[in-house]
């Protein structure tokens, strides 16, 4: 046993102390984040609005992250990530407090845009900050400790927010989420102030190429979109289905959701750490991660019985802990070409714009073909997803020769 942690701890050698700090940072920030998990509930149960009105509210949800990755990405390559990371957690920290007390459709609606403008400014600065402070040997690695962090903290989130909403209500979830994001840039404006911290990867490109003008960039964005809209399932019809067709509460879905972050806080690291030696390419990764997410959805529409939600919820996580960190390491090494914020951001675009139509998109369609039909059409878009890598596979073996 000793051993075994002794390996798991060395699978984080080499990783510079500013990652660390960031990941750090980014655990405070998502602990936080137990509101995301239960919004369709709030908004169905507690606000009392429609499954149609609750999809047009996560559009907005979704349409104010991508307005605020791109505006992260621009406001990086103008004035630089620390500026924009320091902004974006204070902004979001007091707008996220705010937001509990709206009320009508409209104001909810303008309220989740802006508090998503506001809050994803930070994610493409974040990662660029990321590839700064990393070797280029350890950026998957970096990846993986920083979405260990996210996991963590969702990890323990879900499970938090449904004991404070069994026990209190959910104001006591934004005042937190709110809380959590002014801790976290106090720590950011103490720890990587550009004076302390140095870059260790900070390679300016000349002559630098535009990310929408990179074809196969393209492909990859697109690719990522589907796989992104499959997986944003998970934080909006699916807590709905175990709620209304396997009669879960809402401490046994935070607890669920729970699950898949602390599977990947105990084995995304290792696992990545023994695929990095192997050297595997990370588009075929990334296909794998696909697929197996799909799987995911298979396997729920095989039977009634409510102990296939953790097979599900065990496929998706492994599909998850393959395919994002080999994706986004991708999406790093891309952007040398260009403006690496421009770069970053796209890809985080991608996922962005799958809050816009993933979200609404699914509880639209199990509102009018139901559970069942909704979740072969998540099948067939992560397939074409996949058939969009193997096609960018090809593309990039052209591009070298």
């Amino acid at each position: 046993m000793k051993t075994l942690f002794k390996n798991y701890l060395n699978t984080f050698n080499g990783l510079s102390r500013e990652v660390w700090w960031l990941a750090l940072i980014t655990f405070i920030n998502r602990s936080g984040t137990m509101v995301i998990p239960f919004l369709t509930l709030y908004l169905n149960e507690d606000l009392s609005f429609s499954f149609p009105q609750v999809g047009w509210i996560m559009s907005c949800f979704g349409l104010g992250s991508v307005v605020g990755t791109w505006l992260g990405g621009k406001l990086t390559d103008q004035i630089g990530y620390y500026k924009v990371m320091v902004r974006s957690l204070l902004s979001t920290g007091i707008v996220f407090i705010a937001l509990q007390f709206l009320t009508s459709f409209t104001q909810v609606c303008i309220g989740i845009f802006l508090v998503m403008v506001v809050a994803d400014t930070f994610r493409p600065a974040m990662f660029v900050a990321m590839s700064v402070y990393s070797k280029p040997e350890n950026k998957t690695r970096s990846v993986t400790l920083i979405r260990l962090a996210i996991n963590l903290g969702f990890s323990a989130g879900p499970a938090i927010g449904g004991l404070i909403i069994s026990k209190l209500d959910y104001g006591g979830l934004f005042w937190v989420d709110g809380i959590t994001c002014i801790l976290a840039t106090l720590l950011l404006i103490k720890v990587l102030n550009p004076r302390v911290a140095k870059p260790l990867d900070d390679e300016k490109t000349e002559n630098p190429k535009s990310a929408y003008k990179d074809g196969p960039y393209w492909i990859f964005f697109l690719a990522m979109f589907l796989f992104a809209v499959i997986f944003m399932q998970y934080f909006s019809t699916m807590p709905l289905y175990y709620r209304n067709i396997h009669k879960l509460t809402e401490l046994e879905i935070g607890l669920l959701l729970g699950l898949n972050g602390f599977l990947i806080f105990i084995l995304e690291m290792p696992l990545i750490h023994w695929l990095d030696k192997r050297k595997y390419n990370k588009i075929l990764l990334t296909s794998i991660g696909i697929l197996l997410t799909v799987l995911s959805f298979v396997v729920i529409n095989l039977t009634s019985w409510t102990g296939i939600l953790i097979m599900s919820i065990l496929l998706m996580t492994v599909g998850e802990m393959i395919g994002f960190p080999y994706s986004n390491a991708f999406a790093m090494d891309r952007s040398k070409r260009g403006k690496k914020g421009q770069y970053l951001a796209m890809y985080l675009m991608a996922f962005s714009l799958a809050n816009v139509f993933g979200h609404n998109g699914g509880i639209q369609l199990i509102d009018k073909i139901g559970y069942d039909m909704t979740w072969n059409i998540m099948i067939s878009s992560g397939l074409l997803g996949v058939l969009f890598l193997i096609y960018l596979k090809y593309r990039l073996k052209k591009e070298i020769t």
